[in-house]
């Protein structure tokens, strides 16, 4: 569940520079016009950069379940309260479709 930017900063993680258009390349269907294989030098740097993104490195070790859930947890929302002041601007309203009874 990758963006193609997050693929580019592991990618970057392992010094390996490659743009969004072409990894937007390796997901197109076979028979596109723009479609290319990836190939085993990119695969293999990106295990590489995805082990360093989840694992960290010696010096900076990271726990994976953390780097996993921290970008995926939905923000808490800030719950404002509602205005109790009686809102009297609109007056009387006509609707066109009401059901007359």
């Amino acid at each position: 569940m990758l963006r193609d930017d997050e693929i580019v900063d592991i990618l970057q993680l392992v010094d390996f520079r490659i743009s969004k258009s072409e990894i937007g390349s390796f997901c197109r269907k076979e028979g596109h016009p723009k479609y290319k294989e990836c190939g085993d030098q990119v695969l293999r740097n990106f295990l590489n950069g995805l082990v360093i993104h989840l694992r960290g490195t010696k010096e900076d070790p990271k726990i994976p379940k953390e780097v996993l859930y921290r970008d995926r947890t939905p923000a808490k929302k800030t719950t404002s309260k509602p205005d109790k002041r009686k809102f009297t601007g609109l007056g009387s309203v006509k609707y066109k479709n009401k059901k007359k009874s």
